[in-house]
């Protein structure tokens, strides 16, 4: 079993022992995904990047990963495939020798 399996695994687990996918339907799991996302987001609000909270940033990417695997779970996509693919786009859009040191979008380079 793969190591992102066993997470999975980890977190049905966890889910079910609570009688909880009856509430984990895709739109409510990216919702809370986008909430959870906005959480992180907060720890950084109107401070310098180093002055967050380790622990607290730990907490909330953890939200995040554990709601973006139960989606994954939820839809039978498997996390490794789907990130491989869009890596596979994202290397077309964005090629080296035009996107290396800059931060525009790849329909500006």
């Amino acid at each position: 079993m793969s190591e992102i399996e066993t997470i999975t695994k980890a977190l049905t687990d966890f889910r079910d022992a609570r009688d909880w996918k009856q509430f984990h339907n895709p739109k409510d799991l990216a919702l809370a995904l986008s909430i959870e996302a906005s959480e992180l987001n907060e720890i950084f609000l109107w401070k310098q990047s180093q002055d967050a909270d380790l622990e607290k940033i730990k907490d909330e990417l953890a939200d995040v990963f554990s709601y973006a695997f139960f989606l994954a779970e939820n839809l039978n996509l498997d996390v490794p495939t789907i990130i491989k693919e869009k890596l596979a786009k994202s290397v077309v859009k964005y090629p080296v020798e035009k996107a290396k040191g800059t931060m525009r979008k790849y329909d500006e380079l």
